[in-house]
């Protein structure tokens, strides 16, 4: 393994799980690499590997302890957080997830979690039956919303016994996902992105509207991923609860279908990319009245009209090089359905979700989607956070689009070598 011609800082948060024996190969992953590390570990951390196998791995002092004496004047919380370029926890329990999620500080780790504002990396592990808890996947998806990055665990042999999911993803796999984060950081730069993201809503009357239950987490995702990776994004995005965390995003608040296809065709007028993820209502209200509508009649019938065909209009005004990605959302014929919607709107990648996958699809951390080209190649992943899935749909667009012949023989002759 050859050094990093550019190493990184980095701090690896050790929890108190039996998967912490890992995070040894980890640090000497990372420092094979030529990346500094320095580990900041919980108290429970501590039972299963000791401060003096850290500290010799990693060549820097072990961080443990918020009240431990310092030969230096500093706020080693505050210090290690400016410090970083990257902040990886693995293994992290339920309990780091359960505090960081809801901002307890209450120990050297979490209270770094709370300071640092770097990328941060987070690798799960721990009973299946906690992992599946409803408290532990709302924490998750809490930080999900917040920008942070879930490595995924696997299925596997886990500390009580049994065979499932939980077990934390082996370090070779986190050192690779890792550096492809950092090979892959400015890979979009100086490229113009449009990103749409959330529902939309349809006024009724004043009180009322027409919605859907999207979230908006996959388009954030995608165009936090995006401006992480050098783009230079504007989100377009309907109601949602979301928030921002790169600032470099321009961020387009709407709320009506016709609002999202005005910011939309004008912001992508110069776009080297446009993803519209957005749940647009494909009908909307004919008349909008203008007081409440009380309750009189056992039945009420409302009339609709079509709403702009967004991602069709943008299929027709597609430049040369311009790059278009569209979402299917499908309950039947999926495959039929997207291919269908990829030829008619003058697309170059449709990205199918399918609601019959378990744990994709609206309100849902995660996702898992198959993606059909415009050159007929085909990506079908797993489902994972969809910080992830955005990842994997950049990763496989980028590839499929910008890369060129050349690069992508390379490429294949690399892998096949």
């Amino acid at each position: 393994m050859m050094p990093e011609q550019n190493p990184k800082k980095i701090i690896l948060g050790i929890t108190g799980g039996i998967a912490a024996y890992k995070s040894l190969s980890l640090i000497r992953l990372l420092k094979k690499a030529g990346h500094e590390v320095k580990v900041v570990i919980t108290k429970n951390g501590l039972q299963f590997v000791t401060p003096l196998t850290l500290e010799t791995l990693s060549q820097n002092k072990v961080y443990s302890d918020c009240f431990a004496q310092n030969d230096s004047y500093s706020v080693e919380h505050i210090a290690h957080a400016d410090w970083a370029d990257i902040v990886i926890v693995a293994p992290a329990t339920a309990n780091i997830i359960g505090k960081f999620a809801n901002g307890i500080a209450d120990d050297a780790l979490s209270t770094l979690l709370l300071a640092v504002k770097k990328p941060i990396f987070i690798a799960p592990a721990m009973n299946v039956n906690m992992l599946e808890n409803e408290a532990v996947r709302r924490n998750i998806e809490q930080l999900i919303k917040q920008g942070c990055n879930f490595i995924a665990p696997t299925e596997g042999d886990l500390a009580c016994g049994i065979s499932a999911n939980g077990r934390m993803e082996e370090p070779e796999k986190i050192f690779e996902i890792i550096t492809r984060f950092f090979n892959q950081k400015k890979k979009w730069y100086p490229k113009k992105a449009v990103v749409t993201a959330g529902p939309t809503y349809e006024p009724i009357d004043p009180v009322r509207f027409i919605g859907n239950h999207s979230s908006g987490l996959m388009g954030f995702a995608l165009a936090e991923k995006l401006s992480e990776h050098g783009a230079k994004v504007t989100l377009i995005t309907g109601p949602t609860s979301l928030k921002t965390t790169n600032r470099s995003i321009q961020r387009v608040d709407v709320v009506t279908a016709k609002e999202m296809s005005e910011q939309t065709l004008a912001h992508s007028k110069n776009a080297d990319i446009i993803i519209k993820a957005a749940a647009v209502a494909d009908y909307t209200p004919k008349t909008v009245v203008s007081e409440k509508i009380k309750k009189k009649n056992d039945e009420w019938e409302l009339a609709f009209q079509k709403t702009t065909d967004i991602l069709y209009e943008l299929g027709k005004r597609k430049e040369k090089n311009q790059c278009l990605v569209g979402f299917a959302l499908e309950t039947e014929n999926e495959a039929e359905n997207a291919k269908q919607k990829l030829q008619q709107k003058n697309a170059d990648f449709i990205v199918l979700n399918s609601l019959k996958n378990s744990g994709a699809g609206f309100k849902s951390a995660t996702n898992q989607v198959t993606i059909y080209a415009k050159n007929g190649a085909v990506f079908e992943g797993k489902c994972k956070p969809k910080t992830e899935v955005a990842e994997e749909i950049l990763e496989f667009v980028y590839e499929e689009f910008f890369s060129t012949e050349a690069q992508r023989t390379q490429r294949f002759t690399e892998i096949h070598r």
